[in-house]
């Protein structure tokens, strides 16, 4: 039986055989795609997730808008908080689970005393129990008031693109969407 003994080790042999593969240019296409591959994806990614986040701040907006008008133009009632929020998850309709997600702020605003209306802003937190309203006052005649409204939502892709860089409120990968408005009550 013959025995085949291993080749001696040599520098330039290694070194020709590197040089070769150096000059081969099959693969390189291959080399390219997974380059350039998940770039596209991240960006295809992110494109449809900020589609989505227009298309409920949109319709969250319109339905906000829509609302205010109905109080505005009210007949003398002062709608209550449960009420606005139904009327205002109705009508925007993207926004899932709406009446959990949602949380509604009214802060009467004094133009001749002006102070501006709190920068902080309250969203349902889902890992805690049900919170209090935190503020919520109907105004009277031509009182100037403030209604922000927070929306929380979960992100289509929470792991890649925008979702992952989307600020979350909280520990269970919900992110907010506010949207704001000022009214004047109309005399009766």
């Amino acid at each position: 039986m013959s025995r085949t003994l291993p080749r001696p080790f040599r520098p330039g042999r290694l070194v020709n055989t590197l040089r070769r593969l150096a000059r081969r240019e099959d693969g390189t296409a291959t080399l390219e795609f997974a380059i350039l591959f998940p770039a596209f994806i991240i960006i295809l990614v992110s494109a449809v997730e900020v589609g989505f986040i227009t298309m409920r701040h949109t319709l969250l907006d319109r339905a906000v808008d829509l609302t205010v008008r109905d109080i505005r133009l009210g007949t003398g009632t002062a709608p209550q908080y449960a009420q606005i929020r139904d009327t205002i998850c109705a009508r925007a309709g993207a926004i899932p689970d709406c009446e959990d997600n949602v949380k509604i702020e009214m802060i009467r605003m004094d133009l001749r005393n002006w102070t501006p209306p709190p920068a902080d802003y309250d969203c349902v937190n889902h890992a805690e129990e049900v919170q209090p309203v935190r503020t919520f006052t109907n105004g009277m005649q031509n009182e100037m008031m403030l209604l922000r409204i927070c929306a929380m939502f979960e992100p289509i892709f929470p792991l890649s693109g925008l979702g992952r860089d989307l600020k979350n409120n909280n520990e269970s990968g919900y992110t907010a969407m506010i949207s704001s408005t000022a009214f004047v009550q109309e005399p009766l």
